[in-house]
């Protein structure tokens, strides 16, 4: 068999994995799925929160804000713009007084055609004052109109002038339209007093009929003016407070409350297409840094079908569950246990996976709940320390502190928030922190009914099932103390190796050691073919040939597995009894057939295990474990020196066989398994002190303490 040489193995572990094409496909119906429920979820699926309502039309129901919100407020603004412009008064243009040279020039004609008329000979009295009648734009009472025809010449000049002078000063002033009757009512008292009665009401009736505006409206600038003052107010911003009323049943909705419907996304309004490729790029965009992630550090999920449809369930649901709870309530997302998802993650897939999820948690919430960061902060936390307390968990009571540490955590984040921005009163305060408790002990309660049926229905091996596993009563384990003491020994002790190795590189050491007691399960079918297992000194193996020895020996992989599933083992014990030997060779049973064979070649494939070679850390730790302890048991080192050099040997051996290929074990991971084995079975093989025989005769007195 050609073996490698270090380098050789250097560059196999440097070297890049393929993914297989159906693993590539698997991930990318994953991250389509995930994008099309979230965007269908957030498109179509109706928000429990949202309400229609009309302008004008009475609310349907009681409405609250959900979160406390800052926006400007446009309705405002427009109403402050609005007062601002109806305090600008309407702008008129100056005097002009081309007008007033105008009516002074008609007054002047119409004078000189009375004068006329008052002249003619061939008119009589009746005449007269017919004529005067049909002077256009000329409304003079009867009376008046006597006195133009009968007033002495001298009287008339005078009436003339005083028309003409007080004409000229009313037209001076400003007269705009709607204000001619004011100007009229100014006449009598600029009329001088030294005519007579008579004459001061003939020059009051002309200047009257004469007096038109001189100053009119100014649309234009006034327009400027009033705009020019709505721009000098500014936006209004205007705050909703959290549980603040909205509009109340029966109440008429107006623009403001509709205005603030919208801003809280309230507003049951239709999706728009800008609004449907935003939440699809959003999604979108939250998928691929999520496959990302996977593919880069996290590629054994994509061999793992269930584990893949796990993952991407649990984030459907968080997403629809989010769309359905969260939109439209005050204290509901509080209580929204986003943390169960992210200790569920944590217990039945990966911690770093857990740590993402938590962020996407968080995010996905966040955007339901409109933008709020203080929620988007109070998941993120809350769903990360659930992640990390219940991180390999080892006992019920870590249910129990992970509802503890998760309420502490969200009850600071709720206090950072609200002594921060000042916003808060006591009741509402003793209310969100009551919500965070809560949301702690639904969030562990949710897991704790939900993992280990989880874990079954998805083949994921639990924390819980490992530690029922690991009892001594356990039926299996108790048939290999009793029928194979040997090798119930020998998993005792590579157990302990085992776990003690897993906790130097950070893999799973309760794993570990429970693999280890079952991984030679298999032994329980023929136990006395096992040297550890022959305390008669007589070997069955000597009556036999080495092919068929070696066939025993190997079934036993084979008897481990079958009786592993009739007992209902999880999976991952499967791993560790198929893949402990990986494919080496039975080396015993093999050398004899070489000296028994002569010159006949010898099958290679006849003495090496079907395998797989370990896939995972934890099965590769107990491959080394196993062969370093039947080295070392098998070879008695008597100095420590001897016992190191074994141990680099045997893990050399397997290195650069090539049964490490495929598991992701570094190199340093390796020294610190050797340090760890070493410490271990140091204390277990540790050379012994020869005590002396026993004299006869009396004992002497034992001067230095028991030994």
């Amino acid at each position: 068999m050609k073996t490698r040489t270090s380098d050789e193995v250097a560059f196999v572990q440097q070297e890049p994995a393929q993914v297989p094409l159906r693993m590539v496909a698997r991930g990318l119906l994953f991250a389509l799925l995930l994008v099309a429920s979230w965007s269908a979820a957030f498109i179509f699926w109706p928000s429990p929160g949202r309400v229609n309502v009309v302008v004008g039309e009475p609310s349907p129901r009681d409405i609250k804000a959900p979160r406390q919100i800052t926006y400007i407020s446009q309705a405002r603004t427009d109403t402050s713009r609005a007062l601002a412009a109806s305090k600008v008064g309407d702008v008129y243009t100056n005097p002009d007084m081309g007008v007033a040279t105008k009516q002074l020039g008609a007054i002047q004609d119409i004078a000189d055609y009375i004068t006329a008329i008052r002249y003619d000979a061939f008119a009589d009295a009746p005449r007269k004052l017919a004529l005067i009648r049909e002077i256009p734009a000329l409304e003079l009472s009867p009376e008046v109109q006597s006195s133009l025809v009968g007033l002495d010449e001298d009287g008339w000049q005078s009436v003339i002038t005083e028309t003409l002078r007080v004409l000229d000063l009313t037209m001076r002033e400003e007269i705009r339209e709607g204000e001619i009757d004011d100007a009229r009512s100014r006449v009598q008292r600029l009329t001088t007093h030294t005519l007579s009665d008579e004459q001061q009401k003939m020059v009051i009736a002309l200047t009257q009929n004469m007096i038109v505006p001189n100053s009119f409206f100014d649309a234009r600038q006034t327009e400027l003016n009033r705009q020019a003052a709505r721009e000098e107010v500014d936006p209004v911003l205007w705050t909703i407070r959290e549980g603040e009323s909205v509009l109340r049943e029966g109440e008429i909705v107006t623009d403001l409350a509709l205005e603030k419907l919208e801003v809280l996304g309230l507003l049951n309004a239709s999706v728009g297409w800008q609004d449907s490729v935003g939440i699809v790029l959003f999604c979108l965009a939250i998928v691929v840094a999520l496959s990302t992630y996977v593919a880069r550090s996290q590629p054994l999920l994509l061999s793992r079908p269930k584990r893949e449809l796990l993952l991407l369930l649990l984030l459907v649901a968080v997403g629809l569950a989010a769309r359905m709870a969260i939109p439209g309530h005050t204290l509901i997302p509080y209580v929204f246990p986003a943390a169960a998802v992210t200790m569920l993650v944590s217990i039945l897939l990966n911690v770093e996976l857990a740590m993402v999820t938590s962020s996407i948690v968080a995010v996905i919430v966040g955007f339901s709940a409109g933008g709020s960061m203080e929620l988007v902060v109070y998941v993120l936390v809350g769903s990360m320390i659930g992640a990390l307390v219940t991180w390999r968990m080892d006992h019920l009571g870590a249910f129990v502190r992970a509802a503890a540490y998760v309420a502490l955590a969200n009850a600071t984040v709720i206090l950072a928030f609200r002594l921060h921005s000042q916003l808060y009163d006591a009741l509402g305060l003793v209310q969100l922190l009551a919500m965070a408790l809560a949301n702690a002990v639904l969030s562990a309660s949710l897991v704790f009914v939900a993992f280990s049926l989880v874990g079954r229905l998805f083949g994921i091996t639990t924390s819980l099932q490992l530690l029922e596993l690991a009892r001594p009563t356990q039926t299996l384990f108790r048939q290999l103390l009793i029928q194979a003491p040997g090798t119930y020994h020998h998993s005792i002790v590579i157990s302990n190796m085992a776990e003690r190795a897993a906790q130097a590189i950070g893999a799973d050491a309760l794993l570990s050691r429970v693999g280890c007691y079952y991984h030679d399960i298999g032994k329980i079918s023929r136990p006395y073919f096992f040297a550890e297992n022959q305390s008669d000194g007589e070997n069955p193996h000597d009556k036999l040939d080495p092919k068929t020895s070696a066939e025993i020996i190997i079934a036993h992989t084979a008897d481990g597995l079958a009786l592993a599933r009739r007992h209902g083992l999880p999976r991952r014990i499967w791993d560790f009894i198929a893949e402990h030997h990986g494919t080496t060779l039975v080396s015993y049973f093999h050398q004899r057939a070489i000296q028994e064979s002569g010159n006949e070649p010898v099958d290679d494939a006849d003495f090496r295990y079907p395998g797989p070679r370990p896939q995972t850390k934890e099965t590769a730790i107990v491959m080394l474990a196993d062969s370093v302890e039947a080295c070392v048991r098998a070879n008695r080192p008597s100095t420590q020196s001897e016992m190191e050099h074994i141990i680099h040997r045997m893990i050399s051996n397997r290195l650069m066989d090539g049964q490490l290929d495929e598991c992701d074990l570094t190199l340093k991971d390796l020294d610190r398994v050797r340090a760890a084995f070493n410490s271990v079975l140091q204390g277990i093989f540790h050379p012994r002190i020869e005590y002396p025989e026993a004299v006869h005769g009396p004992t002497p007195q034992n001067t230095s303490g028991s030994s």
